[in-house]
């Protein structure tokens, strides 16, 4: 359900006719350009989207006889259309604005031109139409990476987040993060807007990261490119020292690269998830040191002439 109010503020909209819905049930990030339906064409006909009317169309409406037109329109606001938004300003006849305002289907002008405004529309409505989740953890902007740190309550999670501020990182959401699925292969998390740029130091209390560290310590949004799970050192547990294997874990349908960090006194984890941000950036970019240390070990087992110190 996508809410008309915001619809209408975030597309910055005019409304010609009001909407007697509060809420829309727009079910696809798309829109529909009624020109087919005009001609009287409805065996295909997508009224559930918004019906966003160009200049084509405009011009097209301006040129029909006003009985045949009204009998058009009557027919085609007969269906439980969300909406219909005229680009490029231009004011639709006023018998499309009446008819519509009988049906209770809101009528909007907007002043930009009909392939910008769809994609503005198509990029809200995925948006607002995209699954979502909420997870427990700490999400930071650590050199470009969305670095999504999650563990037990009490690890270590915002501790580890606040000495990455203050190495001049971002942070971008403490103890809740709201995910959505933007794309197949994308992430984005965010903070809920009641606790945003606020942290809970165990021991300390809350505290504002924006108040204390300057705007440029925050950050909205932002997409999330890995995972670092932080739990509690086991001695009896074996734990990967090399990364030949990349570990996923899988949110919203999504793979996302995971890697599990014990926590002991002594290890400076800030750091290690500053490395581990840029040892992703260089994967992204075709080089990973286990697999180059791997591969001189094996050049060095194929010839054993080959000095270890080379």
């Amino acid at each position: 359900m996508i809410l008309s109010s915001d619809f209408i503020r975030e597309l910055d909209l005019m409304e010609l006719s009001p909407s007697s819905k509060m809420e829309w049930d727009i079910r696809s990030a798309d829109v529909n350009r009624p020109g087919m339906q005009f001609c009287g064409f409805y065996a295909y006909f997508a009224y559930e989207r918004p019906q966003v009317i160009g200049k084509v169309e405009m011009t097209y409406l301006e040129t029909m006889e006003p009985d045949k037109r009204s009998i058009m329109l009557e027919e085609y606001f007969s269906y439980d259309i969300p909406c219909v938004i005229c680009c490029r300003a231009m004011h639709p006849p006023q018998d499309l604005i009446d008819i519509a305002r009988s049906r209770g289907i809101g009528v909007y002008l907007s002043e930009i031109t009909t392939t910008k405004f769809s994609f503005n529309a198509i990029s809200y409505l995925t948006r607002k139409l995209a699954p979502r989740v909420t997870k427990h953890g700490v999400l930071v902007d650590v050199y470009g990476v969305g670095v999504l740190i999650t563990g037990e309550s009490g690890v270590g999670k915002s501790e580890t987040a606040l000495e990455l501020v203050k190495r001049g990182h971002q942070l971008v959401a403490d103890d809740v993060v709201d995910i959505c699925r933007v794309s197949d292969s994308e992430l984005t998390g965010e903070c809920p807007q009641m606790i945003r740029h606020f942290m809970e130091i165990r021991g300390l209390g809350i505290i504002d990261i924006r108040a204390m560290y300057g705007v440029s310590a925050v950050a909205v949004s932002k997409t999330i490119d890995m995972v670092i799970h932080l739990e509690p050192w086991n001695e009896e547990k074996q734990y990967d020292r090399l990364g030949l294997d990349d570990e996923y874990i899988s949110i919203l349908g999504v793979r996302v690269p995971q890697m599990v960090t014990p926590v002991r006194p002594g290890r400076n984890l800030a750091i290690i998830v500053e490395v581990a941000a840029r040892n992703l950036s260089l994967k992204r970019l075709g080089y990973s040191a286990a697999h180059e240390l791997d591969r001189r070990l094996n050049e060095m087992y194929d010839h054993p002439s080959i000095s270890p110190r080379n």
